[in-house]
């Protein structure tokens, strides 16, 4: 498995701050979530984005995936389009830069509307936003994963949708907090997505007494990042597992300075240990 981070881990850092922090640490690939601190665009900063691949592919470092904020799971039809127009945007950028995944958001259960919309009928709207945005994802080559994140937290969930998008376009990345948090374990996780997940996101956390999440170091907290990497090995996953240390939405955190080595130094002892399960 090939180690990254995603650029959510350093704000405060400048493009060439980060290609020199990925060298000294030994990570091979970045995940571009943030550039000079901000979330990015695909229009205006396509630019940005085109220059920043180049400079990291320059120094040898990969540009693994390409973060978009799109939310598949949108209240109406004219929020959906813009959302369609603007995943457009991002497929187009990603098939110009050769990057080949994109991720995207399920996103949260809207809470302005009356009645709340049930489950099922948001999942048909993320399958509806699926279906209409296959095909270019197809012609372009690039993966669309929806993370394990927010409403669709839960594999179960996902994997009803994926079952009616069989495009290998379409896939799923990993997040190792959020199904744990919604009560999944590990080999639930794989069981329920298997050969559909194509990227992955590891992050330590702890649960308060209020029982809220707090990110910790790898190997401090309580999600199973080893029994994930355990059924990811076991299967022959050998793509990306990229460190997402959200230093963007918790300054209080460790700085990066200090944890994505940390996070480093955990992993590149945990995976060589794991080739014996194969």
């Amino acid at each position: 498995m090939k180690i990254g981070f995603s650029t959510l881990s350093c704000p405060a850092w400048t493009l060439e701050q980060t290609i020199k922090a990925a060298l000294e640490f030994g990570y091979t690939g970045v995940e571009l979530r943030l550039l000079d601190g901000e979330v990015l665009d695909p229009l205006q900063d396509r630019q940005k984005i085109i220059d920043a691949v180049a400079a990291f592919r320059a120094a040898k470092i990969e540009v693994c995936c390409l973060d978009t904020s799109c939310r598949l799971n949108q209240p109406d039809e004219e929020q959906q389009n813009q959302m369609l127009t603007e995943l457009r945007a991002w497929i187009a950028l990603a098939q110009e830069v050769e990057v080949p995944l994109l991720r995207v958001f399920g996103g949260m259960t809207p809470t302005n509307i009356t009645p709340t919309p049930t489950e099922e009928q948001e999942d048909e709207r993320v399958l509806s936003s699926f279906q209409h945005i296959t095909p270019d994802a197809e012609a372009a080559n690039v993966t669309i994963a929806l993370e394990t994140h927010d409403a669709f937290s839960s594999s179960r969930r996902i994997a009803r949708i994926l079952a009616k998008v069989p495009s290998p376009n379409i896939g799923v990345i990993w997040d190792s907090h959020h199904p744990f948090r919604v009560g999944e374990t590990a080999e639930e996780v794989y069981q329920n997505l298997g050969p559909r997940i194509v990227h992955t996101h590891v992050k330590d956390a702890v649960q308060t007494t209020e029982g809220t999440w707090d990110l910790v170091l790898l190997g401090d907290g309580e999600v199973p990042v080893e029994e994930m990497l355990i059924q990811l090995k076991t299967h022959g996953y050998n793509g990306w597992v990229v460190v997402e240390w959200e230093k963007k939405w918790h300054p209080e955190i460790p700085d990066p300075e200090f944890a994505l080595p940390q996070h480093m130094s955990y992993l590149s002892t945990l995976l060589p240990a794991l080739d014996t399960l194969r």
